[in-house]
């Protein structure tokens, strides 16, 4: 784990919840959700900082929704609009989901698997407050074909990250990280299945503990 000194100026951090005052969650997802399951499951195990009170995705036919659904979370499939350019489809439904995250009291968003780059604008209105996990050891490996590129580079560890969302892509401040072995036999599902595992552990646990006091966590890993 690491994060660089001064790092976080321009970042607004969520209030510190507590089990007795969660901080309201929402998760973003395009697939399957598996990742989004994990946060579930783990959040109903005990007593967590965070409760998840919304499932949205980008697009109605998701199959991860039915995680949501199942466990009687508000769950919300947002078609991108077909306008006349992409930019302005793009915002038009950025827009629509800032809406819903607002309508709905959201403290933290967390992106679990959910595929879309997010514009300068609606990072800039949730810095801070904005969570991912990208499957490699950033910042190796960036981008939408981690597990190929460690692959063809012939890595002998990957693994996964949680991170804070900044304007770049897979760039901001590094949460927390978990590694694993990289096998010559393994294709690009070997690898991606493996780092799911440690994926689906790791996730929850830091976003609990984000949630619990992000102030110190930072302070934690600036120190």
């Amino acid at each position: 784990m690491y994060l660089r000194s001064g790092v976080i100026e321009g970042y607004v951090l969520p209030r510190r919840g507590s089990v007795d005052a969660p901080l309201r969650v929402a998760v973003l997802i395009s697939g399957g959700g598996s990742g989004l399951a994990s946060i579930i499951k783990y959040e109903g195990k005990g007593n967590r900082a965070y409760k998840t009170v919304l499932v949205l995705s980008d697009s109605e036919e998701a199959p991860g929704l039915r995680h949501g659904l199942s466990n009687g979370i508000k769950t919300i499939g947002l078609t991108v609009p077909r306008l006349e350019g992409k930019k302005e489809s793009r915002l038009a439904h950025e827009r629509t989901v800032h809406s819903r995250l607002v309508e709905n009291h959201v403290e933290l968003v967390v992106l679990a698997g959910y595929m879309r780059i997010l514009t300068p604008s609606f990072v800039g209105h949730w810095k801070g407050r904005l969570l991912n996990i990208h499957p490699s050891l950033l910042p190796k490996y960036p981008g939408a074909h981690a597990h190929r590129d460690a692959l063809l580079d012939q890595a002998k560890v990957s693994g996964c990250t949680v991170h804070l969302v900044d304007e770049g892509v897979d760039s901001g401040p590094i949460l927390a990280q978990s590694e694993v072995p990289v096998h010559r036999s393994d294709s690009v599902d070997d690898l991606q299945n493996r780092i799911k595992l440690v994926e689906h552990d790791l996730y929850p646990r830091i976003i609990d503990e984000y949630s619990t006091d992000p102030k110190s966590f930072i302070h934690r890993l600036v120190n």
